[in-house]
């Protein structure tokens, strides 16, 4: 077997470097991707230290990168829950569309694109990157924030969205009729939502089939039924993304744990080879023209998209908690100001009575928003506000030491 000098020196350099810049970007608590995407500019073929040898195998392990990170998001919900919380954010995927596309438009209309170049702009501002969002999660810690399944379920209302989008942009841009673009999009709309409600009703037949003992097997049965999926999904015009996030969210409890344990490594390392791919694709000297536009498009997009975040997570009631939890606080205070115990004593613990009133506003948020889960177990988690002993009013502590069971009167 014939081994190239070349290829094995250029990635391993691309590998020592990118280890470099992550280290970097660990030190300044940020998230490496943008020192990724530099790097893929600096080694395309018109950039500084182009790398030719290893330039195809980069492209072909974006594939598998961007297949990797959505198969380790989707194993941190469940399939169930995350339907629920989609059929809930239907009007946020419409701000959503309202809020990113239009922009797109009218700056395509500004530039002088004719409606086919309007509409393939329209489409660039409202979709976002999948791997991008899944790797900036967990680079950022905030998989467990209350706001991410509202975001993750925009996300891939997204993708659902531009399942049926892409057939009739590319319809449209060869010269094909309306009937042909209506016909594609609704092939591809039926297949996903086929998939999305298989995965829904038969997904525990395949977490037993993918679930082994032995690492190995497991990591082996995993992966190939992810790519087998992602593949069906882009063969259908859909995102290979949603395939492997639909196989993510159909392991749950141990073997969710187990399968994150062991493709964490190689998500990590083929989700680099994808952000470097990104840089790659495109020649530095053809952003000069083009870079105005696209920076003013980024900022109006940017704050949208902002908001459209903002409104899925108030959707959720994400916000809205520290003011509840104060009010909560107050009853808590006068309920042991007017309320003891038959014989004077007051409440075991002094904030027990606001503990048990904010548990209770928890486990409704979590009956609305019910897409985390347990570590251990996979169930839903609430995680209630405590009222510390400190919120108690000084009298109400005083009577609970003058009136302590057994402490005698002198």
């Amino acid at each position: 077997m014939h081994v190239s000098i070349a290829l094995l020196l250029e990635l391993g350099l691309i590998l020592a470097a990118l280890g470099l810049l992550a280290a970097l970007a660990r030190r300044m608590t940020l998230s490496p991707i943008p020192l990724y995407l530099l790097a893929g500019l600096m080694l395309g073929e018109r950039g500084v230290l182009p790398a030719p040898a290893a330039g195809e195998f980069v492209q072909a392990a974006a594939s598998i990168g961007i297949v990797l990170l959505l198969l380790a998001l989707g194993l941190e919900f469940s399939i169930a829950e995350f339907s629920t919380s989609m059929r809930h954010h239907l009007p946020s995927a419409g701000v959503d569309l309202l809020a990113n596309a239009v922009p797109g438009a009218l700056a395509g209309w500004m530039l002088g694109l004719d409606g086919v170049g309007m509409l393939a702009l329209a489409g660039a501002t409202y979709s976002s990157s999948s791997g991008i969002i899944a790797r900036l999660l967990g680079d950022l810690r905030r998989l467990g924030n209350r706001e991410t399944p509202s975001v993750l379920s925009v996300l891939v209302l997204e993708d659902f969205a531009m399942a049926a989008y892409l057939p009739v942009l590319a319809v449209l841009a060869s010269g094909g009729t309306w009937w042909q673009a209506v016909l594609g999009a609704l092939v591809a709309i039926g297949a996903v939502v086929s998939a999305f409600a298989a995965s829904s009703r038969w997904g525990h037949h395949i977490g037993r089939l993918v679930a082994h003992p032995d690492n190995e097997q497991l990591m082996l049965r995993m992966l190939g039924l992810a790519m087998v999926v992602a593949a069906l999904a882009e063969f259908v015009h859909a995102s290979a993304a949603v395939g492997a996030f639909l196989v993510g969210l159909t392991l749950t409890g141990q073997t969710a744990e187990r399968a994150r344990a062991v493709i964490t490594p190689l998500r990590d390392l083929f989700a680099a080879m994808f952000f470097v791919a990104i840089g790659l694709s495109v020649a530095p000297a053809d952003l000069l023209p083009v870079l105005p536009a696209a920076l003013a498009l980024a900022i109006v997009t940017g704050l949208t998209k902002v908001l459209t975040g903002r409104y899925a997570a108030a959707r959720d009631g994400v916000g809205r908690r520290p003011a509840a939890c104060g009010r909560r606080a107050d009853r808590a205070r006068g309920v042991l100001h007017r309320h003891r115990r038959p014989g004077g004593a007051p409440p075991a613990h002094p904030g027990a009575a606001g503990s048990r009133l904010c548990a209770r506003a928890g486990h409704r948020r979590a009956a609305h928003h019910p897409l985390r889960r347990s570590p251990a177990h996979g169930e839903i988690s609430a995680q209630p506000c405590r009222i510390s002993a400190s919120s108690v009013s000084p009298h109400s502590r005083r009577s609970a030491r003058k009136r302590r069971p057994g402490r005698r009167r002198r």
